[in-house]
């Protein structure tokens, strides 16, 4: 099956203002396989693949790609999709007010006689549909569909435009596990077909279970390429490779000791706005307490985010009843102004969308949320605003030329800390982590973690959910499960299993939290 070089990357550097992205990066792909892409976030994994794809057009790096045994220099993005090279990016394009037909042959229209064939296109969009898996009618809009299903038809948008190198960026990131394996075993179907694939992941189990090759790249050098071996790689020697440096224990050791509660929630009740009727939160109640890391597990759709947007000034849903307290003494919070006022900070798990302002620099981002600590005479004191951003640029390692520079400019890992650093930076007594370390390699995950740990051990109370049942293992004192809207039950980490929790997360049992205990 695997008999030829598709795809041959010769020395190629890339320099944007002050960082040097790639250094004479090679990388060799072979017809028909899937070959993996590791590194930590900044390594430069997703700019080399940006230059395959004409994203980062010919003229703006330097180096040599050949590709079939040509050399090729794509001015832009239509150059490489034309050659058969499709770029799936980690934040997906669609439009959500378009159907999924309207989606997949945007710029790329059917025309019969000068004009758009919506009825050739509807039954093209089937047939790729079908071959994906997906069974809905085309007309449905984007915004119906969950992310799963998104990731499906941006795939088939790659298919009809008779793809040969599909380019994966992170495509599991926001996919529960149902979602991934369905995803996983379409990706092979398609190396079957005689796609190849490379696919960007930092989710070490998945590269074994369908890499035929990794290449690890770390500060913009390509490191080392290997073969994987009948499903199994040595995930110590990835890590190594990636972070420079040998990880023994993925999670931080920390003794926790904890005080006095901080947080109490009693018989919480919130509406879905959209389904008038449909409670996405059914009477929850648990507590955290000083100097706790709380976790929170559940099925994607559980309603984990739901409760957590709901509890931080009523951000989302239609209230219909329940109590919050802080150190035992009731707060009416209804705006996310008051949560902040009140000391409660939320990291969301969306951070393009919900956490940072694309448009806003590091200085200003670091800051927003609490504009008053930087006012001076009812103006911005731009030294105190300088002197904060730098003090958790320093502190949190966001790494970065200049906090002058756009936050777009960061990666994935650094913009994270970016938010974390705009939430400590109001101080609060109540942190909710909303899958913080999503889309974050290994190192990265490491720093927040002890970021997460430093802020515990200052006395305040740490929300954390997450997806990864081995990570709420790792970093979570208790874990409290939620289904269907509902908590199901409490379980302390010393105690747990991924097995019991997994029992607990798809019990619709009723579950009432003492909170004197």
């Amino acid at each position: 099956m695997i008999h030829s070089y598709l795809l041959e990357m010769r020395n190629i550097s890339m320099t944007f203002p002050g960082v040097k992205a790639l250094d004479n990066v090679c990388l060799d792909v072979a017809q028909g396989e899937i070959h993996s892409l590791c590194g930590e976030n900044g390594a430069g994994k997703s700019t080399l693949m940006k230059i395959l794809s004409g994203v980062h057009p010919r003229g703006s790096y330097e180096g040599q790609i050949k590709y079939k045994g040509d050399e090729i220099e794509f001015k832009g993005i239509k150059d490489s999709e034309r050659a058969g090279i499709v770029i799936i990016h980690q934040e997906l394009t669609m439009i959500p007010e378009l159907s999924i037909s309207e989606n997949i042959f945007m710029g790329n229209e059917i025309v019969k006689n000068r004009l758009i064939s919506w009825d050739a296109q509807r039954e093209r969009t089937k047939e790729l549909l079908s071959r994906v898996g997906l069974h809905l009618p085309p007309n449905t809009l984007i915004k119906n569909l969950g992310v799963g299903q998104q990731q499906l038809v941006e795939i088939a948008k790659a298919l009809s435009k008779n793809v040969e190198l599909l380019i994966l960026d992170e495509p599991t990131s926001a996919l529960n596990e149902t979602e991934t394996i369905n995803l996983l075993n379409l990706i092979r179907q398609l190396r079957t077909g005689g796609i190849t694939c490379i696919m960007i992941s930092h989710k070490l189990s998945e590269i074994a279970a369908i890499s035929d090759k990794v290449t690890v790249l770390r500060d913009g050098h390509s490191i080392e390429t290997f073969p994987a071996e009948q499903g199994y790689i040595d995930e110590d020697r990835i890590i190594r490779l990636m972070v420079g440096r040998s990880i023994e224990n993925r999670y931080p050791v920390h003794n926790s000791n904890p005080g006095e509660t901080i947080f109490e929630v009693a018989d919480w009740r919130v509406e879905d706005p959209r389904i008038a009727g449909r409670l996405i939160c059914k009477d929850s109640s648990f507590y955290v307490k000083a100097g706790e890391i709380v976790g929170f597990a559940g099925l994607m759709g559980a309603g984990r985010t739901e409760l957590m947007r709901s509890l931080f000034g009523k951000d989302y849903g239609i209230f219909r009843s329940g109590t919050i307290k802080l150190r035992g003494r009731k707060c009416e919070i209804n705006s996310v102004s008051q949560a902040i006022k009140h000391g409660i900070a939320y990291v969301p798990e969306d951070r393009k969308n919900l956490g940072l302002n694309l448009l806003d620099n590091i200085r200003k981002t670091i800051v927003a949320a609490n504009l008053d600590a930087v006012l001076s005479n009812g103006l911005i004191d731009f030294s105190s605003e300088e002197a904060a951003a730098k003090e958790y640029q320093a502190s949190l390692d966001i790494k970065t030329a200049s906090i002058d520079y756009p936050v777009t400019t960061l990666s994935g890992g650094n913009q994270q800390k970016v938010v974390l650093a705009k939430w400590l930076f109001t101080n609060p007594d109540v942190l909710i982590l909303d899958e913080p370390t999503r889309g974050i390699d290994v190192g990265a995950k490491y720093e927040i973690y002890r970021l997460i740990h430093r802020f515990a051990d200052e006395g305040k109370a740490v929300i954390f959910v997450s997806s990864e049942l081995p990570e709420l293992l790792g970093m979570s004192d208790r874990i409290y499960t939620i289904f269907e809207g509902k908590i199901t039950g409490q379980i302390h980490a010393s105690d747990a299993t991924q097995e019991k929790l997994m029992r607990m997360m798809t019990n619709a049992h009723s579950f009432r939290e003492d909170n004197a205990s």
